[in-house]
């Protein structure tokens, strides 16, 4: 029995060539440049050793792209990058505010955690 009160969408979404050209040039533009940022990570991370002077450097730089990715993420494929500047704002800048937010605390705590510890090992 087949359902009349289900209605197939797919049948009404007509793209030409040229649409279908322009999305898949989209789409390999957002997956090149996410590649990019991620094998970047990926050699910054694997060239310079945990040890060094430069890793705090390393970590912001990490959470700062990584925030970046996201962003992208969501103008892109969430279609967000196609709404008003007002409304993107309003989604993305408190997006940020409490991720730094959250990174605060977890740095702050884990700096008093770590501090406590160094005193009960001594």
């Amino acid at each position: 029995m087949e359902r009349d009160d289900l209605i197939e969408y797919s049948l009404h979404a007509h793209h030409d060539d040229a649409k279908g050209k322009e999305i898949r040039k989209k789409i390999y533009k957002v997956t090149i440049l996410l590649t990019a940022i991620t094998i970047f990570e990926v050699i910054i991370g694997a060239g310079i050793k945990q040890s060094s002077d430069y890793w705090s450097t390393v970590k912001v730089l990490f959470i700062l792209l990584t925030l970046l990715k996201a962003g992208y993420i969501v103008m892109v494929f969430m279609h967000l990058g196609d709404e008003r500047p007002y409304l993107r704002n309003v989604i993305l800048i408190p997006y940020f505010i409490f991720v730094a937010y959250l990174i605060f605390i977890a740095l702050v705590e884990g700096t008093a955690i770590g501090s406590v510890w160094a005193t009960m090992w001594q």
